[in-house]
């Protein structure tokens, strides 16, 4: 019997790329099966004010989440650093993650320079926290703008001169064939990433068995170890899109994971750090959460709400 299977995702360029890039997959788990697109505007894509007074990060994936549930698609395709962590997923879903992709930021510069080449008042676009308070606690002299918008957008204000430079996702620029563009890979020590960047989830019915079994050909072991772990901690923080987080887990030569995390201040004037290592991916999420909240993580964090 062919399995026809209808995919929500946001309507936007970086999604429909990569919604192309599963349905690839699909293809070639299964030839006979079907794949259908079917695009959700969010509210996050409507808004184009503050996030954070639009719902957070939840904006990105509430909508396609219900698209599933309300039985409108079989699978909601997220990028994982879109998912709240002051949330759990809806009941009666569950979330499988393919391969990660690089986790890096890159600079996109107008004139090709590097981070550390920029005069004082060059104007970077970027509305992330995380990034704002590790660019603000590296870089006092470049001259922080808001931008929102997906990448193509923001790419854009690059080219017109609205601001010199942005900061993106390097795994977003290489889904849209632009990876060309950024002038400088910033090592993860300089911009730790997102919790959940370069990571794509597959979030489907917990009880729709055909396609669970369709999908785990395409699922990988040691992304789902990582996402677990900064799953968890990212919900044991309750990170929430005001929340200057950012972690980063990897795996271990002896079949274990190494998690490693930092809660900023707004102007990252305080950074809190973290970093453990063990075979349990919760059991290392939680305890670096742990770990962080006993250095002040709670304080800092509501610092980052009332901004």
């Amino acid at each position: 019997m062919t399995q026809h299977i209808r995919i929500a995702s946001r309507a936007s360029a970086m999604a429909t790329a990569q919604v192309n890039w599963l349905m690839g997959q699909i293809i070639r788990t299964d030839s006979a099966a079907v794949s259908e697109f079917v695009p959700i505007t969010t509210a996050g894509d409507r808004w184009t004010g503050p996030l954070a007074e639009v719902g957070g990060k939840g904006a990105f994936t509430s909508a396609v989440a219900q698209a599933v549930l309300d039985g409108r698609a079989d699978l909601a395709l997220h990028c994982a650093k879109d998912m709240p962590g002051d949330e759990p997923e809806p009941d009666g879903t569950l979330c499988l993650y393919p391969r990660r992709d690089d986790v890096h930021d890159v600079l996109v510069h107008s004139a090709g320079r590097k981070l550390d080449d920029l005069p004082a008042g060059t104007r970077i676009g970027t509305s992330a926290p995380r990034r704002i308070a590790q660019l603000t606690a590296s870089h006092p002299h470049l001259t922080i703008v808001p931008v929102r918008g997906n990448a193509d957008t923001r790419l854009g204000l690059v080219h017109a001169g609205d601001v010199d430079a942005v900061i993106l996702a390097r795994a977003g620029l290489r889904r849209l064939g632009r990876e060309a563009e950024a002038t400088e890979i910033i090592d993860t020590d300089r911009m730790m990433p997102a919790l959940g960047a370069g990571q794509l989830a597959l979030q489907i019915r917990a009880d729709d068995q055909n396609l669970l079994d369709l999908l785990t050909p395409l699922t990988d072991a040691a992304a789902t170890r990582a996402a677990l772990a900064e799953r968890t901690l990212l919900r044991a923080l309750a990170g929430h899109c005001h929340a200057p987080i950012a972690g980063h887990a990897t795996p271990t030569a002896a079949g274990g994971l190494h998690l490693a995390a930092r809660v900023y201040s707004p102007d990252g004037s305080v950074i809190l750090a973290a970093g453990r290592t063990g075979p349990d991916p919760q059991t290392v999420g939680d305890a670096v959460a742990q770990d962080l909240i006993a250095q002040g993580a709670n304080d800092v964090l509501a610092s980052s709400r009332r901004s």
